[in-house]
């Protein structure tokens, strides 16, 4: 089997995708509903591929993998299954999530390839701010090397319907780091979680988009608003 990190192909697409940016907090269950509507009309033609960058407040998300044990302070923040791949994560404040809505069917079909796209879109956004991210084939998200050992700086968790791909990735930018003491982090407890912040960077919201917009384009295409 070949390994994502040898997966190296850029996913491209002639077409732009529409890009988003979302201001506030978004609600965590009404902005699932339209974006699972939202991928429905992409697989249909309706509707361009898109990506949203948003913020959500403080919750737990359940993927089709979690365990309830992971489960740590099931009361602390409210707990939503979702249909994503992977296991518990938590969003909230200071991160930011992009949920990434692209017709896989024209880029080509490969899963693996897709989410060796998506890793290498955040570890050059990392770059960009002179972080070195790196991928591990035993654990899943993107991580750092702090003082304390390796860290998780970034978490995926995608689900693919009808040839349309949808959820996506979150970065750690200036998160409350002891938030994520509810759950096992992906189902990972022997690493620890952390963010730009916690590294040092105190980094602006819109130096952050401008990166992800710029580093998503050299892996899947252009991009209009």
């Amino acid at each position: 089997m070949i390994a994502r990190s040898e997966i190296s192909k850029p996913m491209m697409r002639t077409t732009p995708v529409l890009w988003r940016v979302l201001g506030g907090q978004q609600p965590y269950a009404e902005t699932l509903a339209i974006m699972e509507q939202t991928a429905a009309a992409v697989a249909s033609g309706q509707q361009p591929e898109q990506v949203w960058l948003l913020e959500h407040p403080a919750v737990v998300t359940a993927g089709t993998s979690a365990r309830i044990a992971d489960l740590l302070e099931p009361d602390r923040f409210p707990v939503f299954e979702t249909g994503r791949g992977g296991q518990y994560t938590y969003h909230g404040p200071g991160q930011r999530i992009a949920y990434v809505m692209l017709d896989l069917k024209s880029r080509g079909g490969d899963v693996r390839a897709f989410v060796a796209a998506l890793e290498r879109w955040l570890i050059a956004t990392l770059t960009h701010f002179g972080l070195k991210g790196e991928v591990r084939e035993d654990r899943v998200g993107v991580w750092v090397d702090t003082p304390e050992g390796e860290a998780k700086i970034a978490a995926l968790g995608i689900r693919v319907r009808q040839g349309v791909t949808f959820h996506g990735v979150s970065l750690n930018v200036s998160p409350d780091l002891e938030h994520f003491s509810v759950i096992v982090p992906c189902g990972v407890s022997d690493f620890g979680v952390t963010s730009f912040k916690a590294l040092g960077l105190h980094t602006a919201p819109d130096a952050i988009d401008t990166a992800l917009r710029l580093c998503f384009e050299a892996q899947f295409g252009s991009t209009f608003q």
